[in-house]
């Protein structure tokens, strides 16, 4: 296809049907395929591409909406991807500049890259906050947590999804909803009876992505974490705020290693709402 056809080629909603094509151009990048991840994605929130007339994607992205549906009060943008054949010639520019005008006047947010980053702050997003992605094979220290930890259940879910919007900032019924199909593992903390933390591990290739991660306290998000590790054989990946130092400590001290940091944007607001004491980890950094 010449170059110069690039900027004729329609913008257009992606749906399940595109799932495949989503995953071929997350492998064409040297991505992991995430079927998994792409199905929540584009069922939950709202994909956008560009088709190739040679087949395939030119380009795709995902939009998360959260708040109420009439007006959100903020969105996620993630899996931002150009075809390594179409890269560094504006694609990935103009196909976040049409998410933008699409969006109006809803706040976005996104995780970004170094790779990405220059070209989120040439279009207007502000660096609010890091994150670290860590990843390894979780070795219990073997303290017992006095933080109580169990198995969720649907009795849970209105708990769960009252103490997600209280701490995250926004009401995301639409995706918190999908977690007990999504994940292979949803665990919560209580105290007296009352939820006090939650978090979830779903498959992710060959490893458990920790996330969302919602606790009253590092303690709490602890006890979080290594009851998710004693459920599992796979390595953990998880992308903890940074400025939870003390939760990083603990789990690197226990075999997750520094894997990469990506930096936390905004556009239309100066912050992430919510209360970050108590957000330690996303779903995943494609969602917030």
């Amino acid at each position: 296809m010449p170059t110069d056809s690039l900027p004729l080629l329609p913008i257009r909603r992606l749906t399940l049907r595109d799932l495949t094509a989503c995953a071929d151009l997350s492998e064409d990048r040297g991505w992991p395929r995430e079927e998994h991840k792409w199905g929540l994605l584009l069922t939950a929130g709202q994909g956008y591409g560009i088709d190739d007339p040679d087949g395939g994607l030119v380009s795709a992205c995902v939009v998360t909406e959260y708040g109420p549906q009439e007006h959100p009060s903020l969105a996620a943008i993630g899996m931002v991807l150009v075809a390594e054949r179409h890269a560094r010639q504006g694609v990935g520019r103009r196909l976040m500049q049409h998410v933008i005008v699409a969006m109006g006047t809803t706040p976005l947010t996104l995780h970004a890259t170094p790779n990405g980053r220059p070209l989120y702050e040439q279009i207007g997003f502000k660096v609010t906050g890091r994150a670290e992605m860590l990843r390894g094979r979780f070795t219990p220290d073997g303290q017992e947590s006095e933080v109580v930890t169990r198995a969720a259940t649907a009795e849970d879910l209105p708990s769960i999804l009252q103490l997600d919007e209280e701490v995250f900032g926004a009401d995301r019924t639409h995706v918190i909803t999908r977690l007990p199909a999504f994940a292979d593992r949803l665990r919560v903390a209580e105290e007296d009876g009352r939820l006090i933390g939650y978090a979830a591990a779903w498959p992710n290739m060959d490893n458990h992505v920790v996330g969302p991660l919602i606790a009253r306290d590092t303690e709490t998000a602890k006890a979080l974490v290594a009851s998710l590790a004693a459920h599992t054989d796979r390595p953990l990946r998880t992308d903890i705020d940074v400025r939870h130092e003390e939760l990083l400590a603990w789990a690197k001290d226990l075999g997750l290693a520094s894997v990469a940091f990506n930096a936390v944007m905004t556009y239309g607001i100066p912050d992430l709402p919510g209360d970050w004491t108590r957000r330690f980890a996303p779903l995943t950094v494609a969602a917030g």
